[in-house]
């Protein structure tokens, strides 16, 4: 309900989908073209995970993982990029996972790692048509999805530890560098990728 007001607020609309169901995209796409006359900005910021070894993990979970993390980006900037103005801009969220790895969350480092592939050749395909691909990679954020890793808090705390800035992200942080990426600030920019980690990664 919060984003379908924040969505009013706007002048948008919100519309329910499960990424893991790809074949629906279409439709959901078509559905909210209904409502709007172009797509301006299309940002891919759906994820999920749960830490595990990954020789306990098994093909089931890999589906799940990459379905989500991978495939439902993929697919809904398929359906979407067609109604993408001049000038538009895709910004998918990845993680640092996805750029050096992360112990436990093996699959979903590569299927992050795959979105920014993706996205950076995407954004050679289609600057032509002057629509710029970007990718944020946030580090360790203050979010329930972290605290569902390890309700004591000592993981959280020990990232901290280990940021440079000695503070784990915000959501906010992340939604900024969503924000710069998606606006005429960043006109000049595309096959990026930019890190929301306090220097946790540097790369």
């Amino acid at each position: 309900d919060a984003v379908r007001e924040v969505a009013r607020e706007i002048g948008g609309a919100a519309f329910e989908m499960d990424l893991e169901e790809v074949d629906s995209m279409p439709s959901v796409v078509n559905d909210l073209m209904g409502r709007l006359e172009s797509i301006d900005l299309l940002v891919n910021c759906a994820g999920w995970d749960r830490a595990m070894p990954f020789v306990e993990t098994d093909p089931a979970f890999w589906r799940k993982v990459i379905d989500i993390n991978l495939m439902g980006p993929i697919a809904l900037t398929h359906a979407a990029l067609p109604h993408i103005v001049n000038g538009g801009a895709i910004v998918s969220v990845s993680s640092d996972a996805g750029r050096v790895g992360s112990s436990g969350e093996v699959v979903y480092s590569g299927a992050k790692g795959g979105v920014i592939g993706f996205s950076k050749a995407l954004a050679r395909e289609v600057a032509i048509r002057g629509v710029r691909v970007n990718v944020v990679a946030p580090g360790p954020t203050d979010t329930p999805f972290l605290a569902g890793f390890d309700e004591t808090g000592r993981l959280a705390a020990a990232m901290q530890r280990q940021t440079p800035l000695k503070k784990l992200a915000r959501p906010g942080d992340v939604a900024s560098a969503i924000a710069f990426l998606g606006s005429d600030d960043a006109g000049h920019i595309t096959g990026q990728v930019l890190s929301v980690s306090g220097g946790l990664t540097m790369v």
